[in-house]
């Protein structure tokens, strides 16, 4: 059932435009305190769509919220679930985005 759900919300956090790309994001920094560490089998899955545009956004609304899904994810989930989605982006990554993953990680 989760991955239903998040099969068909992965694609609003990637979306053209900018306010639903913002919304999903925010609404997925609320999530993520109710689901904690039930959101394991998808987070392979939500990293990169949290990560990939988002972090490198010049849209203010959209890197704070992906700033804070990040934040988010820290806080409420098992960092080992982390760790292997973080490295595996933050090799790839430029810019804002590669300094932020990489200060998460340390």
């Amino acid at each position: 059932m989760l991955f239903q759900i998040f099969d068909a919300f992965k694609p609003r956090l990637h979306d053209s435009n900018s306010k639903v790309n913002q919304v999903a994001l925010e609404a997925l920094h609320k999530m993520i305190p109710l689901l904690k560490d039930n959101l394991s089998p998808v987070i392979n899955m939500l990293i990169p769509a949290i990560v990939d545009n988002n972090l490198n956004s010049k849209n203010p609304g959209i890197y704070a919220a992906a700033t804070n899904v990040i934040q988010a994810l820290c806080q409420h989930l098992d960092t080992s679930l982390l760790l292997q989605p973080f490295c595996t982006k933050a090799q790839f990554l430029s810019g804002k985005a590669k300094q932020d993953l990489t200060e998460k990680l340390a």
